[in-house]
């Protein structure tokens, strides 16, 4: 079947052994899925012009040394998921040409005594790790010099020699399982130079009092640091955040999916003197705190916020912040809250006088705010407003007027059930969405708008063009 097209898929028919008669047409040569248990040094010998060869979910043990010899055009080869107990460097020696390379799901405990990438000139992703991966050692990956990206699945990795990351000069980003914490500072301290986004998964973060940075010499290259499915304590919290400070290039820090044990007892007062924060991005992506009902207020946290730009907290059960704290936020232009609980009692008091004065965007979406006037009266506080998201709350009706600051230009009243549109939709605005809703008509006059988004409504007529003379786009 594949004898006349470049394109190959012989993937989940059972197969036990690569098929025979592959040619130099084939580009694309899909195996997954089948029960191959080895590659013999004859069966790809013909299929020279080969760029894809995807092995994945096979049962592989051997591959005979000179099995991708004539590979030479080859670019992604995937070997994930099979039962490779060792890697060769001979295997790869002749793919001049590979830029993915998946071993991730084998069985192999090490990488070997020396580097198997070495030859790889031109590798741009490399995934790697199972199980039962427990050793890296120095010389793992002498020969690559650039990634793009490399994934290292080490949930049981329980030896790291420091140096071992250090050949790569440069990566773009890092994702690492790893539950050892004792191994995170070594790999923080051999990426600071290289990596620019590294991601750490499912680790008990417990980390000892030492510097992040020892001995480095500036400049560092990372800018973000990301814990994804991951674990907290207070004690190890305010320990982390002393010493992150350290790494003066850390732009953004991110928890999605995390658990933080405990109720918000950090030492504030050690993360203050320790001095400023360069971090200016922070995301908080769906936290648990099972303990939430305890959790404090942060008092004390003032001073390590007042540099912020950035503030993602959704999915978190957030219901206020305390007017003191979030008068400390100076700085911070973007705000994003939504997928939470705040009501519009709470909401007077998370955007007190004088609180966020540098706000530009604000997203309430998917909270639980029921009045539409009182909210737009909480943001009316915000001096430099330009856009704000309050779709997906449920307010039900629309008040005549409304009070909103004169420089919102950007309003997302989408799927929040009003009826109708009233004087209360503010004349500044240059971009609207009131989609989703239960509009019958449109006939707002709106100077400035640009784009109207009206669809899943009950409109019987279209918008007259007169009210809205600067209209670019409309999708009804």
């Amino acid at each position: 079947s594949c004898s006349a097209t470049q394109l190959c898929n012989c993937s989940s028919m059972g197969l036990d052994f690569i098929p025979p008669g592959l040619t130099g047409k084939i580009t694309v040569l899909n195996l997954a899925y089948n029960r191959i248990k080895t590659i013999r040094s004859q069966d790809l010998q013909q299929a020279v012009n080969l760029r894809a060869l995807l092995l994945q979910s096979n049962e592989i043990s051997s591959i005979d040394d000179d099995s991708f010899h004539s590979l030479g055009k080859l670019e992604l080869l995937d070997l994930s998921n099979n039962s490779l107990a060792h890697l060769s460097p001979v295997w790869f020696g002749h793919l001049f040409s590979l830029q993915h390379l998946h071993l991730q799901g084998n069985s192999y405990r090490d990488l070997g005594e020396s580097s198997p990438f070495s030859s790889l000139r031109n590798l741009s992703s490399l995934h790697l790790g199972n199980p039962q991966f427990s050793t890296i050692t120095q010389g793992n990956f002498e020969g690559i010099g650039v990634l793009d990206k490399l994934w290292i699945d080490g949930g049981n990795l329980s030896q790291y020699e420091p140096g071992s990351l250090k050949p790569i000069k440069k990566i773009n980003h890092v994702i690492i399982i790893l539950k050892n914490s004792n191994i995170f500072s070594a790999i923080v301290r051999d990426l600071l130079h290289s990596v620019i986004w590294l991601e750490v998964r499912e680790i008990k973060l417990e980390i000892e009092k030492r510097s992040l940075v020892q001995n480095s010499t500036l400049p560092f290259r990372i800018q973000k640091l990301t814990f994804k499915d991951s674990s907290f304590t207070d004690q190890h919290i305010s320990r982390i955040l002393v010493l992150l400070k350290e790494i003066t290039s850390l732009q953004a820090l991110e928890a999605i999916d995390c658990v933080l044990e405990g109720k918000g007892e950090w030492n504030t007062r050690e993360i203050a003197i320790s001095g400023q924060s360069f971090v200016e991005t922070v995301s908080i992506i769906n936290i648990i705190i099972p303990n939430f009902h305890l959790f404090f207020d942060l008092d004390g946290m003032g001073s390590q916020v007042e540099k912020l730009k950035r503030l993602t907290i959704a999915s978190s059960k957030v219901f206020m912040v305390p007017c003191n704290l979030a008068r400390h936020f100076s700085s911070l232009l973007y705000l994003d809250f939504h997928d939470n609980l705040l009501v519009n009692n709470r909401l007077r008091e998370t955007i007190c006088e004088d609180a966020w004065p540098s706000l530009q965007t604000l997203n309430l979406s998917q909270n639980s705010l029921r009045s539409l006037k009182r909210t737009a009266n909480s943001v009316t506080r915000l001096p430099k407003l330009i856009n704000l998201d309050i779709s997906q709350n449920n307010f039900g009706e629309i008040p005549d007027v409304c009070e909103w600051p004169k420089t919102l230009k950007y309003l997302n009243l989408s799927s929040t059930q009003i009826p109708k549109l009233t004087s209360c939709i503010p004349l500044t605005l240059e971009v609207l969405d009131v989609s989703t809703n239960n509009l019958k008509e449109f006939g707002l006059q709106l100077p400035f708008l640009k784009e109207l988004y009206l669809t899943k409504n009950q409109l019987k007529t279209l918008p007259g063009a007169a009210p809205i003379p600067n209209l670019v786009a409309m999708s009804v």
